[in-house]
């Protein structure tokens, strides 16, 4: 018996204020089933594209965690809060001449130092475990909490518009940022403040890219959750953009479905350049339009099913 719950993944724009949790219990109501989850969590502060799995397309979430993203940001120099964004006040403030005498150069250098390969130290009122309590609620249970740094990738960290109002205590610095995943937005704000010598913090956040996924592909959740709801990307659709694709029979997808190798007819073109020791990699697999399964590519020729796809049929 086929299954007719929703199916697929959903790219939306998340509005600012609203939980990614929130966001997951508006989806759950709006296509009516229980099974949905999200693939990177956006504070309340921010908005833009979340990526949603419904279905079967959970299993597709953590492959979507690891891709990278775009930002566009405004960064407030002048002042740092707590949370390094503005979802806490102020409360510590750059000496006023300081600020003054800050240039457009000055602020382009400071920025120049986190392209790049960085160690950058999380903020401490964030979603990472620390012996197996999130941090954020371990700060606001007073305790002190120091993060260790962890290696993340800033390709582009490219400013936008600056607007100087340093006699009203702040510098306002719009920028957009590719990074990979993991990389805090806040943090890079903070660190541009700590650079010049005026602290700073994130005043405003919108996520336009997750991979694949580009903000202007993606649906905008209404406040009538009676109203129709927009076509799910397939499971092959989505698979496709994150991994290489091997198309199979009918034959090997039972085959990888009950958990066995398959040998594939012929070699199947790998990452590896020529000359190279065959590699292990994990494909898509499609079979008749279909994701079946997401495995391990051995040796070029054979697959190993690491998650199947079971298929509803009517």
């Amino acid at each position: 018996m086929s299954d007719p719950s929703p199916q697929g993944v959903l790219v939306c724009d998340k509005p600012q204020g609203l939980s990614s949790h929130g966001v997951v219990s508006r989806i759950r109501r709006w296509y009516g089933t229980r099974k949905v989850g999200h693939a990177g969590t956006l504070d309340p502060m921010a908005a833009g594209v979340l990526v949603l799995g419904l279905g079967r397309g959970t299993k597709l979430l953590g492959y979507i965690t690891g891709v990278s993203k775009t930002y566009l940001a405004t960064i407030r120099l002048g002042a740092a809060t707590p949370t390094d964004d503005a979802d806490s006040e102020p409360d510590r403030f750059a000496d006023p001449a300081v600020l003054a005498a800050l240039t457009s150069a000055n602020i382009d250098a400071a920025i120049a130092t986190l392209r790049g390969p960085i160690d950058q130290v999380p903020s401490a009122v964030s979603a990472i475990k620390v012996d197996g309590k999130r941090s954020y609620a371990r700060v606001r249970a007073g305790e002190d909490v120091e993060l260790k740094a962890r290696r993340v990738e800033i390709s582009s960290f490219e400013i936008l518009d600056i607007r100087f109002a340093a006699t009203e205590g702040h510098i306002d610095v719009d920028v957009e940022v590719d990074c990979s995943s993991g990389t805090y937005v806040r943090a890079l704000a903070r660190d541009v403040g700590e650079h010049l010598g005026v602290h700073g913090h994130l005043t405003a956040l919108r996520r336009t890219r997750v991979g694949a996924f580009d903000i202007e592909d993606a649906a905008t959740i209404p406040d009538d959750l009676d109203s129709p709801t927009p076509r799910l990307l397939t499971l092959a659709e989505v698979a496709a953009t994150l991994l290489p694709t091997v198309e199979v029979d009918a034959e090997a997808a039972k085959a990888l479905m009950q958990g066995k190798i398959v040998t594939l007819a012929e070699a199947v073109a790998a990452a590896a350049e020529p000359g190279e020791a065959p590699s292990e990699e994990e494909v898509a697999v499609i079979c008749g339009g279909e994701l079946i399964s997401i495995a391990n590519l051995r040796d070029r020729r054979s697959l190993k099913s690491l998650t199947a796809f079971a298929i509803d049929r009517a």
